[in-house]
């Protein structure tokens, strides 16, 4: 039995995914600890993880080197980020964790980069026969010559900021110089929104795909949700994480009209904001990331999701005090930071 520390990076507010981990890893075969970082002292997350590691900002030119140096030090064997702030920086990364003893489960860096950028995005799916939204990048276009409606896109966008939607051609030029950061132009798509949460292999397989339906979001993250039953789903996704190899976790979000696939629109390399929403369906990826980091060989679960699990999200909260050894819960449990 082998001892697994998992590193979850820039872990923010996603207590649901370290409490995720801690379970699979008290459940065994493998046991270990769930590290955490992020440069907010107030990151929920870390006081909910076994330790808290220091890293330096993700835009320091030493920040893949101070993860490997975490690996080597704490015996991390998977690191996973939780937002997209460092991705593309732990994809090239990946050979130095890897020396260090541990496993980044990410797909490679021009992959991943290729995943954040939407034009990028869009002519990477184009190019491996996946289908994409017709997208267009402004300047190489005649406005009058679009399908409106279309939708005015950060090329890399966060939560759900810098959209805007044109419904003729003033729309789409007032909006050009109205938003302040680099865009795409994509034909908005008349159908249903869908989200599929999926895992790949470290070797490229797709072992898990379970489709949700968008019941409701705010500011980009899905509030309440229904896993589904849907092989059509399922098997878009494990196509997309095949053929551009995702490797670890990942959600592609899509449209679709009838029996028809309008295309995908994003693809984040990193679970889901509804997470516990396929957890709670089965799909037990924490668990079987902490096999494959381990070294075992994981076989697929492709449609063996349960259907029809609903979540309706809510408030909750650490309620913290200052002692001499800093910010500790109220019960006096506290991250242990190294």
């Amino acid at each position: 039995m082998a001892e697994v520390a998992v590193l979850l990076t820039c872990a923010g507010q996603r207590v649901d995914i370290v409490r995720a981990f801690q379970e699979a890893l008290e459940r065994g075969p493998h046991h270990g600890r769930v590290l955490v970082s992020d440069l907010d002292p107030l990151a929920p997350a870390l006081f909910s993880a076994d330790a808290v590691v220091d890293l330096p900002r993700v835009d320091d030119p030493g920040y893949g080197a101070a993860v490997a140096a975490v690996c080597r030090r704490e015996g991390v064997r998977a690191v996973l980020p939780l937002t997209d702030l460092d991705p593309v920086i732990l994809a090239a990364a990946a050979p130095l964790v890897r020396e260090a003893g541990g496993s980044v489960f990410l797909p490679d860096p021009e992959v991943a980069a290729g995943c954040q950028d939407k034009w990028r995005c869009h002519e990477m799916l184009t190019a491996a026969g996946l289908p994409s939204p017709p997208t267009w990048l402004p300047g190489t276009i005649d406005p009058a010559d679009l399908p409106y409606p279309v939708l005015l896109k950060p090329r890399i966008g966060f939560a759900a900021r810098n959209i805007f939607r044109a419904r003729d051609p003033e729309e789409l030029a007032f909006f050009l110089r109205y938003t302040t950061v680099e865009s795409i132009v994509q034909q908005e798509l008349v159908g249903t929104e869908f989200s599929i949460d999926c895992l790949g292999a470290l070797d490229g397989r797709a072992l898990g795909a379970i489709p949700r339906a968008m019941i409701q979001a705010k500011g980009g993250e899905q509030i309440k949700g229904e896993t589904l039953d849907d092989p059509q789903l399922v098997d878009l996704a494990a196509r997309t994480v095949e053929v551009l190899g995702l490797r670890g976790p990942s959600t592609i979000q899509c449209f679709r009209r009838g029996e028809e696939i309008l295309g995908i629109t994003d693809i984040n390399t990193r679970f889901g904001g509804a997470f516990p929403l396929p957890q709670a369906a089965g799909g037990d990826y924490p668990a079987l990331i902490v096999r494959m980091a381990a070294g075992d060989h994981v076989e697929p679960r492709l449609g063996r999701h349960r259907a029809g699990v609903v979540m309706t999200r809510f408030l909750d909260q650490h309620l913290l005090v200052r002692g001499p050894e800093g910010l500790v819960s109220l019960n006096g449990a506290g991250p242990a930071r190294r």
